[in-house]
């Protein structure tokens, strides 16, 4: 059986205030490409659909479209909700979504029950799981034993109607402990919400939504993070984005392919002086309208420096400097035999240990005016 794994779309998103819905429809056009080449059986959505509970009709438009193109395929598809979710406006219709082959798991109630699809070797049971914390299963089972998250996670699979004599296929969405988180998701800090790889030990696939990275778990493919289809973060920035698919083999034989993703925009860092970054034989030919980190190596900041760069690469989402200054911060302590020392002189020194070098003599010709104009009452 042959699956397409994917989570973490976070339609809506803006990354630096900067609106990705054309990047998000662009990468969405390249994946149902990528599903009609595999053809598979079912593609598996795992959570983070959305990046806020309350999405914008923008982002509600956006998937609806991708969900109807996904039901013409005539592809089973199984969603469930991550921790961006609302689970309940995830959820709104599902009943009736569920007559066209789309499976979209409820509210968690602690009560899940499978998804079965069959192939040439039998049936394989999809277990859908949205995001939960350890009050939503205490709540339906006061009198388990739930005092973290692997409890959680734990007491909502014992409680699964599960036959390990099939071939069992899980979808969830949370922290596993031994992944490689990247910064751009949501953690609690201390890894209170980890789970462990031992609750999965019952199924032959594990589709895992909410880390950015793709990656496998426990030293085999079995436990699968897709990662997220675009870059959302610059700490994603060396990633290479793709579709897992994944085949089931009739004893629960695990297969990972990856499908490459090639983004509208890249978003990568760039460096160099100001004079450096705006000469023509260092930019013709480079695609511009990528998503920007700039760092300027100029000892000195140069007036307007955003709004200058832009008319060249208008997506610059930061821009900071990488100097003497910047490298090398000092403490700033209180001047010493200050009724000895000139206003100037002390300028001279707040300013050397602010930017870990002297003033220049422009400056300082800058500074002698302006205190001769204090001086005259003129500033």
């Amino acid at each position: 059986m042959k699956l397409v794994h994917l989570s973490d779309l976070h339609i809506g998103k803006r990354f630096n205030d900067f609106s990705l819905m054309e990047d998000q429809s662009y990468i969405l056009d390249q994946i149902l490409e990528i599903i009609d080449r595999e053809k598979p059986q079912a593609v598996l959505l795992c959570g983070d659909i959305y990046d806020k509970s309350t999405p914008s009709a923008e982002a509600v438009s956006l998937f609806d479209d991708f969900l109807c193109r996904l039901a013409r395929r005539n592809t089973t598809v199984l969603i469930i909700s991550g921790n961006h979710d609302s689970a309940e406006r995830l959820a709104f219709g599902n009943r009736l979504f569920t007559e066209n082959g789309i499976h979209i798991s409820p509210v968690y109630n602690g009560d899940i029950k499978p998804v079965t699809l069959e192939d040439e070797w039998g049936s394989v049971d999809f277990w859908l799981l949205p995001f939960v914390k350890p009050m939503h299963v205490r709540r339906f089972f006061p009198d388990a034993q739930i005092e973290n998250y692997t409890d959680a996670v734990r007491v909502a699979i014992e409680n699964m109607p599960m036959d390990k004599t099939k071939r069992n296929v899980l979808l969830t969405h949370q922290f596993v402990t031994g992944c490689s988180a990247v910064g751009s998701e949501e953690l609690t800090v201390g890894g209170t919400d980890n789970v462990d790889t031992s609750v999965f030990e019952d199924f032959c696939y594990v589709a895992l939504g909410h880390i950015h990275g793709q990656q496998n778990l426990g030293g085999s493919n079995h436990i699968r993070y897709c990662g997220t289809p675009l870059k959302y973060s610059f700490s994603e920035e060396s990633h290479h984005k793709s579709v897992t698919v994944t085949e089931l083999d009739g004893d629960g034989g695990v297969k990972v392919t990856l499908c490459p993703l090639t983004p509208l925009r890249e978003v990568r860092t760039i460096c160099g002086t100001f004079a450096y970054l705006t000469d023509s034989a260092n930019y013709i030919g480079t695609p511009t309208k990528d998503y920007l980190r700039v760092f300027l190596h100029d000892e000195d900041d140069v007036p307007e420096a955003m709004g200058k760069l832009m008319q060249i690469y208008p997506n610059i989402m930061e821009l900071r400097y990488d100097n003497t200054r910047t490298r090398a911060n000092q403490v700033i302590e209180a001047a010493e035999n200050v009724q000895e020392k000139t206003p100037l002189q002390l300028f001279e020194e707040l300013y050397e240990k602010q930017n870990n070098q002297p003033m220049s003599e422009e400056q300082r010709n800058l500074v002698l005016e302006l205190l001769d104009g204090i001086g005259e009452g003129n500033v």
